[in-house]
């Protein structure tokens, strides 16, 4: 089945089978609105191949969305409406951490003139949460709720230094280690050495490995019993700095930032 890295949840393959506690009609139906996740437009064709349905499973799914206001039909083609945005809200607006960390990354955001995000650990994805924007020179198009790999991101390898050494190999070797530019590591005990340095630290650094010219650092948000629930991160182009220069310059904003959403978060007992 078609679907993005860390995303087994689409892989019928992997549903229960015979329960009498899983609606498998609904998992497909789910598995309809996943196949849009790189497209705006598809045909019944495409949604049928890309959630590997037959065509009139496809179809009676499409036509029920279409019903409900989470999809549109235009001619041939099929398009995911706002509305479906509501199956998402629900769980972000609940995310007590983006209610207390929104306000200070966009004042670092504004600080230093970049983008920060802070993002949580999906499988072997790395999935925001929040994002400040400024006016970026890097070509992706991220917003809350995109995801990312984690083996080559800097927010990515926090969080799988936040897990045990086992529990970080497994998702390694479960993951898609897609080779995004000429330098990104791919060798799972390379990224193993990477990530147990990244535990030892505290931070992580990642330069060109996702993006060329893309420089990313990020530090941990820790849970007020120290554990990891989230990493932030700062992100802009090589061209205009150093990765020396930008560690220097904003390392210790990044941290502070990181620690005033952690005691905010301890202060509302959350």
């Amino acid at each position: 089945m078609t679907g993005q890295p860390g995303e087994s949840w689409t892989d019928s393959s992997k549903w229960p089978g015979g329960s009498d506690t899983f609606v498998e009609a609904f998992a497909k139906g789910l598995v309809v609105i996943s196949s849009f996740t790189d497209q705006r437009k598809l045909t019944l064709t495409d949604v049928a191949q890309r959630a590997n349905l037959p065509r009139a499973g496809a179809r009676r799914l499409l036509y029920t969305l279409v019903a409900l206001g989470m999809v549109r039909q235009d001619g041939d083609d099929f398009s995911l409406t706002p509305r479906v945005l509501q199956l998402g809200f629900s769980y972000l607006s609940s995310l007590s951490l983006r209610e207390v960390a929104q306000p200070v990354i966009e004042t670092l955001s504004r600080k230093t003139d970049e983008v920060v995000a802070i993002s949580v650990l999906d499988g072997s994805d790395v999935i925001y949460v929040a994002r400040a924007e400024v006016t970026s020179v890097l070509r992706r198009g991220l917003m809350t709720g995109s995801r990312i790999p984690a083996f080559c991101t800097s927010m990515g390898r926090v969080l799988l230094a936040s897990l045990s050494p086992e529990d970080c190999r497994a998702t390694l070797q479960n993951s898609e280690r897609r080779q995004w530019t000429r330098v990104t590591t791919t060798d799972v005990r390379k990224l193993e050495r990477d990530i147990a340095k990244v535990r030892d630290q505290g931070w992580s650094v990642v330069v060109d490995e996702l993006e060329l010219g893309a420089f990313g650092m990020a530090v941990p948000i820790r849970g007020p019993n120290g554990n990891t629930i989230a990493a932030i991160n700062l992100s802009t182009n090589l061209a205009r700095h150093s990765p020396k220069a930008l560690f220097k310059r904003f390392m210790p904003a990044l941290k502070s930032a990181a620690d005033e959403i952690a005691q905010h978060l301890a202060a509302y007992g959350r």
